[in-house]
C-alpha cells in the first residue's frame, strides 16, 4: 500500500487565491516552553485557503453547509484524469476523451499543479465541463486550482455541480500522481454552519 498526500502545506508565505493577502494565514506563538513549558498556538484563515473543500452554502442561499456532507462520499474510490495538456479551460471535449462512470469521484490534474506560485490564467473547469459531469452523475470533483472556476459571473461552474449535490474540491497537489484509480480519504474540519472547510486529502493505492 502507498500514501500520497495531495494536499497543500499550510504556511504563512503559501500559495492564495489571487495573491490576496487577506487570504494568507497568520499563525501566531501564543505560549513558549521556554516561558511556560508547553508550546500553544492560534491561526486565523480564510476557509477557502489551500486545500479545502467547498459546501452548496458557498454558492447557494440556504444550500448545506460543511458538516453536512457525508463522510460515505468524502472516504471513497477516485480516478484522476490527466489534463496536463490543456492550456486554458477543461471543457466537454476534453472529458469526452476520458472513460467516467456514473458515481465516479474524479480529481482533475492539470498544469496547475506544477506551479507553487498564483496565476491568474489557471486552468479550470468551464461551464460545459461541469455540464457533462453533472449529466454524468458524478459524486465529487477536485481540481488541482485554488478555484475550480475562472471569472464566471454567475458563477456557473460551481452551481451547476452544487444543484447535482456533486461535491467541489479545490487547491490538490497532483503533480506526483499518475492517471488511473486510488482510495480516497478526503476530511474537511467538522465547522458547524461554514460555507467550506480546509481538509487533508490523501490517495491510497494498492
Amino acid at each position: 500500500m502507498k500514501i500520497y498526500d495531495i494536499s497543500m502545506t499550510i504556511n504563512e508565505q503559501m500559495m492564495v487565491y489571487k495573491n490576496v493577502e487577506e487570504k494568507k494565514p497568520i499563525i501566531t506563538i501564543l505560549k513558549t516552553y521556554k516561558e511556560n513549558r508547553y508550546n500553544e498556538s492560534s491561526i486565523t484563515m480564510d476557509i477557502h485557503t489551500g486545500t479545502h473543500i467547498d459546501a452548496p452554502f458557498h454558492m447557494i442561499d440556504n444550500g448545506e453547509t460543511i458538516e453536512s456532507i457525508p463522510l460515505e462520499k468524502l472516504v471513497t474510490d477516485c480516478q484522476v484524469l490527466d489534463l496536463t495538456g490543456i492550456k486554458d479551460g477543461i471543457t466537454r471535449k476534453h472529458l469526452q476523451s476520458k472513460e467516467i462512470s456514473e458515481g465516479s469521484f474524479i480529481l482533475l490534474k492539470t498544469k496547475n499543479s506544477y506551479t507553487d506560485s498564483f496565476d491568474n490564467n489557471f486552468i479550470y473547469l468551464k461551464k460545459s465541463g461541469a455540464k457533462y459531469l453533472a449529466d454524468k452523475k458524478i459524486k465529487g470533483v477536485g481540481i488541482d486550482a485554488l478555484g475550480i472556476e475562472r471569472g464566471q459571473k454567475n458563477h456557473d461552474t460551481h452551481t451547476i455541480l452544487m444543484n447535482q449535490k456533486i461535491i467541489i474540491i479545490e487547491g490538490l497537489r497532483l503533480k506526483d500522481i499518475l492517471e488511473g484509480f486510488y482510495q480516497m480519504v478526503a476530511l474537511p474540519l467538522k465547522i458547524e454552519g461554514t460555507d467550506g472547510a480546509p481538509a487533508r486529502i490523501i490517495l491510497i493505492s494498492e
